[in-house]
């Protein structure tokens, strides 16, 4: 009798085993393949390490199917997921680490919905190399910008739902140092970008400003729904018209001594 018994015990405990076995070291790469397949093959991870819940792994960015340029993150990446409890409902929590750019990991926590998400960003500070971006494909393997880019938020509220996206927060881009193959002239000069999304609002602010340099840029729009709306306009300082000439052409449409940029 007692045999019979554990041997049905057996049975039923063999299949959730193997379950709990596939989730607890599910492989990186399946990880990978999610990425891969939920941005279009623009952000990619390759070299995978470890399980999907701790690994590692190489990230290269590139302009999608059939494109030929891509780059790679100097150092990899690292993440640690995690299941967790967050305002009355499941979770996962995400932490990222990159050794070239994060001096603390970035912290993420997911939401998931029937019919959208939301994603909460910890307070952050980073700085990524702006080579990066010519993976992308256009206009940055035209522009071929150097510099680095400093991003830091006090924290991010992003909400999707019906293919609607709502950001709330405070987000600061800060492009130092920076320089095109376009121009002879390096540095161009460093530039401030402010999102501010506040609590309740539908729309956030972009704000664009030159702190420095000879290449001045500058200009304001509006984020609503997941898409930006923006108007600026970049113009050379007095003397370097003929080193800017060429970017000025090619960034935006011009108007004199002015290139208007417009986005949407």
């Amino acid at each position: 009798m007692h045999s019979a018994w554990a041997t049905r015990l057996a049975w039923l405990c063999a299949p959730l085993g193997l379950v709990m076995a596939l989730l607890l070291f599910a492989p990186a790469r399946w990880l990978a393949q999610a990425l891969d397949g939920a941005s279009a093959g623009r952000f990619q991870l390759v070299n995978t390490r470890g399980t999907v819940w701790n690994g590692q792994a190489d990230l290269l960015l590139t302009g999608g199917a059939g494109s030929r340029t891509q780059t790679a993150l100097p150092q990899g990446l690292r993440w640690r997921l995690r299941p967790a409890w967050r305002e009355g409902q499941p979770a996962v929590r995400l932490e990222l680490t990159a050794p070239c750019c994060t001096p603390e990991p970035l912290a993420f926590t997911v939401l998931p919905g029937l019919q959208g998400g939301r994603l909460l960003l910890a307070s952050f500070q980073s700085q990524w190399p702006t080579g990066l971006l010519v993976g992308l494909g256009t206009p940055w393997n035209t522009l071929r910008l150097d510099g680095r880019l400093v991003l830091q938020s006090p924290g991010l509220d992003v909400r999707w739902q019906a293919g609607r996206t709502r950001v709330q927060g405070t987000l600061v881009i800060e492009a130092l140092d920076m320089a095109s193959r376009l121009s002879t002239l390096r540095p161009l000069g460093s530039y401030r970008i402010d999102l501010q999304a506040p609590t309740g609002t539908e729309s956030a602010t972009v704000a664009l400003q030159t702190l420095r340099g000879e290449l001045q840029l500058q200009g304001n729009g509006q984020w609503v729904g997941g898409r930006l709306r923006f108007r600026g306009e970049a113009q050379a300082t007095p003397g370097h018209e003929e080193a800017l000439a060429n970017l000025l052409n090619i960034i935006g449409r011009r108007q004199g001594e002015r290139s208007l940029l417009n986005i949407g």
